[in-house]
């Protein structure tokens, strides 16, 4: 396993981290994605301990804090060989104070993520969402007192804004608090809006990217291509609406090419749309998911190897999407590109 830096911080992380969402398997969403309980999740755990897949995440609001629950059973013993990752902020019930960052929530939810997990600190807490209804000031200085106790060690975001996460950087900065080391954020060939104004944002300011759903929310599995139905085991009957939008066409001509890739290489679809994840400027970790051991070591198999540059030109071709103003300009003007030259320069199609 290849380890990286989490964007300019200390902590050092492994290229795959392993995501607990199919864990507990409770209510519409997260039963659909998996059902796996504390036998079955340990076995997982032991595998991705063997492979060096040593990150853990999770949220409270997977399966109503069950994933926080049974991911706690299945590392019991060996918390010293694992870093955990939990995120909270976005609802677990009706009332006001079951949403949001506020200093009351943040507090209450790390303290009932601790009780869930069995353990005394989390590795990595990051914010789920954006709280528009908080002040930045109040988030980042609830995020430092809970480090400076000892009950989180490294802080984060996920789902933000640009403008979001740069003016909780500069506030963090001014006073002189903990800031953000990661960014959770969805990216998969069929889904590069973050390389338009998130991901040179996080090459500025250090923020290591860790990746959600980089199988596009199932949809590059390998099973779905053009005048196939969809399977009917496919997660997405129950959960396309939960998930990034994605036009047929576009994701077709995705995976014609992860097809060909396919047979030139001897590798699994999703193992080649993982490897071309890695190799992406600010990726620290990306996160996959399996409910049994066959979808884990397939997985695991993202690593190892590396696609060559002609390949992944190929896919950069296929998943190309020309970028809304104000960032197509710079990827297709000469004055543009040479006053800001991208990290990635996506090639324009003629079907974008």
């Amino acid at each position: 396993m290849e380890y990286r830096r989490l964007g300019t911080s200390g902590l050092t992380v492994p290229a795959l981290s392993f995501g607990a969402g199919t864990f507990g398997g409770s209510g519409p969403l997260f039963s659909a994605w998996g059902t796996t309980d504390a036998q079955e999740a340990r076995r997982l755990v032991d595998i991705c301990l063997d492979a060096g897949i040593t990150m853990f995440d999770t949220a409270d609001v997977y399966s109503d804090g069950a994933s926080e629950q049974v991911l706690g059973q299945a590392i019991r013993g060996r918390r010293d060989t694992v870093l955990l990752s939990t995120k909270s902020g976005l609802p677990t019930g009706d009332g006001p104070a079951d949403l949001g960052t506020s200093r009351a929530r943040l507090i209450r939810s790390v303290e009932a993520a601790l009780r869930r997990l069995g353990t005394d600190y989390i590795d990595l807490f990051q914010l789920h969402a954006f709280d528009a209804g908080t002040p930045i000031e109040e988030v980042v200085s609830a995020l430092d007192d809970l480090v400076r106790q000892g009950k989180i060690r490294y802080v984060g975001a996920s789902n933000f804004a640009g403008w979001q996460l740069m003016k909780s950087l500069a506030i963090a900065d001014r006073d002189h608090r903990t800031r953000y080391v990661a960014h959770q954020i969805y990216y998969s060939l069929i889904g590069r809006d973050y390389e338009w104004e998130l991901m040179p944002l996080s090459l500025d300011q250090g923020v290591g990217a860790v990746v959600w759903s980089p199988l596009g929310w199932g949809r590059l599995t390998g099973k779905i291509r053009r005048d196939t139905p969809l399977p009917p085991a496919s997660r997405l009957h129950a959960t396309a609406d939960y998930g990034p939008p994605v036009d047929d066409e576009h994701l077709f001509r995705v995976v014609d090419v992860l097809d060909e890739l396919s047979r030139e290489t001897g590798r699994a679809v999703p193992q080649i749309a993982v490897n071309w994840l890695l190799q992406r400027p600010t990726v620290a970790t990306v996160i996959i998911g399996a409910r049994n051991e066959e979808q884990l070591r397939q997985n695991i198999g993202a690593v190892g190897w590396s696609l060559t540059p002609d390949q992944v030109a190929r896919l950069d071709a296929a998943s190309s999407r020309t970028a809304p103003y104000p960032y197509f300009p710079y990827q297709r003007q000469e004055a543009f590109t040479r006053l800001n030259p991208s990290p990635v320069v996506p090639v324009q199609s003629s079907a974008s």
